[in-house]
């Protein structure tokens, strides 16, 4: 269990002078923090370690719990006095106590017979992904490391090992690998399977070999197919002891990875291989042998939403639906259950296989407002940082909206015309420093410009633009007529649960390329929580639409009797697609 602390007994601590680290992202940190709390988003943690105490206790926070308790066990598998704070900065401010806006400055282990191995997960919430680094006290090992791979080695550094071995489980669909580079700058060996046609020299590995790694560790190699036919999962024992295995793109949390990324045509042959894969692991496996999957953190890797943050063997034999059902069930449930996938998704395999290169960091050139006005002419997109709310209430005209605090990367690496020029606004640069960090996971290495501030800034005196944010019950008392659209911009599934009757579906990322389906008329756009909302109201307004953002959860729409429950959805109308997985 993660130590955690109360919030009164926090409050005593923090008034004590007690270290407090923030691990949300800058956007969030900066809307209302604990005064005196140190920003280090949980994605870019192993960066912000230096100076960190060890020899007192270490109070780590985020929204409500969950980030925190994740930050605290890799900490505390570094050695630090790190407790988790119950209730987050949501229970803090809701009790009274004082909150900072703005900047500040920047102020888990398996014991076996004879060894101690840590496990130290790297967390990219951004994309649902995790790398991880396994040590003994001395060397090494990497499995599926992102792009920005100084985080793997600070990790390394503050834990005090030496990575000599670097894994890939599989050629990724999601993001841009930092194997290649990682390897060559640590002198690691660079592992990836033999069937695997890549254009830079590895160390090809086949099934069933043993790779030694120290003294102490020993990886098995086990081909477990489904997620891509050469995928290959890594058991790792030491001094002769099961301890784990990483298990990439197969058995994930409660789930499996989906198997349509290649295509229809290997659709099938995957699925199945899945639910075989799956049960090899099981079945060679010892039940107490902990499970470190890649996706399934929020991953469109993963076929269904994954549970939990940590598992075992036999926990999933427990429930894991690729191990309770039979291979007809689970193929036929799998299935029904997948949505579209990111359009970028198409860009990564071939970068992954060409053996992608360190990138570039450092920041872009900085963008006066006639250069973003003429940017925005030009048919470049301009994007803007902020959260949804501030952006709503005013920015650049004809700017777009991906906020740092939802999956920024995610969704404007799906919507975004792959190699258009992109123009980064945020109100520091650490801002865009955190952007920029983000989109070379996807291969978006080099924005074309930015600008930091406020909207007044980028304008140039010229008027800013802005749109009315609402809710449900808003929507539900506007008054009726011909002149208004609703516009759903959720994913197929979700509209199949409920919708608004009457209104229009298109999903976000769908939306760039089918406006001229949208009427005349104020648009009241929605989405499940506001985000994709948010994204899809400044796209609109970009083209000169007439906008309401419902920045409000799909929840109240329920409650407010505005839905259509599945058994009364009429047939799909003529202006929604399903999505194809070519």
């Amino acid at each position: 269990m993660v130590p955690e602390i109360d919030q009164q007994r926090f409050a005593e601590a923090h008034a004590a002078g007690a270290p407090v680290i923030d691990v949300r992202g800058s956007g969030e940190y900066r809307t209302g923090h604990v005064p005196g709390a140190r920003c280090a988003p949980l994605p870019n943690l192993p960066l912000a370690l230096a100076g960190l105490p060890k020899d007192r206790p270490l109070y780590v926070i985020c929204q409500s719990g969950g980030r925190s308790a994740q930050a605290t066990s890799l900490l505390r598998g570094l050695g630090y006095d790190a407790h988790s704070v119950s209730g987050g900065t949501a229970a803090w401010i809701e009790a009274g106590r004082p909150a900072v806006t703005g900047d500040t400055p920047t102020a888990p282990a398996a014991p076996t017979g004879h060894a101690v191995i840590t496990v130290l997960p790297v967390e990219t919430p951004g994309l649902g992904d995790r790398t991880y680094l396994a040590h003994d006290g001395s060397v090494a090992l990497v499995v599926d490391p992102q792009r920005d791979h100084d985080r793997v080695t600070a990790l390394a550094e503050a834990a005090g090992v030496r990575i000599t071995h670097v894994f890939e489980t599989h050629i990724h669909n999601d993001y841009v690998t930092g194997g290649l580079a990682l390897a060559r700058e640590t002198g690691a060996r660079y592992l990836v399977n033999a069937d695997d046609e890549v254009s830079y020299e590895r160390t090809p590995i086949r099934d069933g070999q043993v790779i030694e790694v120290g003294d102490t560790l020993r990886v098995r190699v086990i081909h477990t197919p489904g997620h891509t036919h050469t995928h290959l999962s890594y058991a790792l024992e030491a001094d002769g002891e099961q301890v784990a295995v990483f298990t990439g793109g197969s058995l994930l949390y409660g789930t499996t990875g989906r198997p349509d990324l290649l295509g229809p045509d290997h659709t099938d042959t995957l699925v199945r291989a899945q639910w075989h894969s799956a049960r090899r692991l099981a079945r060679e496996l010892p039940d107490d042998t902990a499970v470190y999957p890649t996706h399934g953190f929020g991953s469109f890797c993963s076929a269904t939403q994954a549970t939990g943050l940590s598992s075992t063997i036999g926990e999933e034999k427990r429930t894991n639906t690729a191990l309770t059902a039979g291979e007809e069930a689970y193929v036929a449930q799998l299935l029904a259950g997948l949505d579209a996938f990111p359009a970028y998704y198409a860009h990564m395999g071939p970068a992954n296989s060409a053996g992608p290169g360190t990138p570039d960091l450092s920041a872009p050139s900085v963008a006066d407002p006639a250069e973003l006005r003429r940017r925005i002419e030009a048919g470049e997109w301009v994007v803007d940082l902020r959260e949804r709310t501030a952006f709503a209430a005013g920015h650049l005209a004809g700017s777009l909206n991906f906020g740092l605090d939802g999956q920024f990367v995610t969704y404007l690496g799906w919507l975004i015309p792959w190699g258009t020029p992109l123009t980064l606004l945020g109100e520091s640069a650490a801002d865009v420093a955190e952007a920029q960090r983000e989109l070379v996971r996807i291969g978006i290495d080099r924005p074309a410009a930015m600008a930091t501030g406020t909207p007044g800034d980028w304008a140039g005196g010229e008027p800013l633009a802005s749109y009315p944010r609402a809710t449900f019950a808003d929507l539900k008392a506007a008054p009726g007529g011909d002149g208004l659209v609703v516009l759903d911009v959720r994913r197929d599934q979700e509209r199949a649960e409920a919708h608004l009757p009457g209104s229009l579906h298109i999903p976000v990322h769908q939306l760039p390329g089918r406006l001229d389906e949208i009427p005349e008329g104020r648009i009241w756009v929605h989405c499940a929580g506001g985000y994709r909302a948010g994204i899809a109201a400044a796209l609109l307004s970009a083209r000169g639409r007439d906008v309401v953002a419902v920045d409000d959860s799909f929840d109240n729409a329920r409650q407010a009797g505005l839905c259509a429950l599945p058994s009364d959805l009429p047939a799909p109308p003529a202006t929604t697609r399903q999505e194809t997985h070519a």
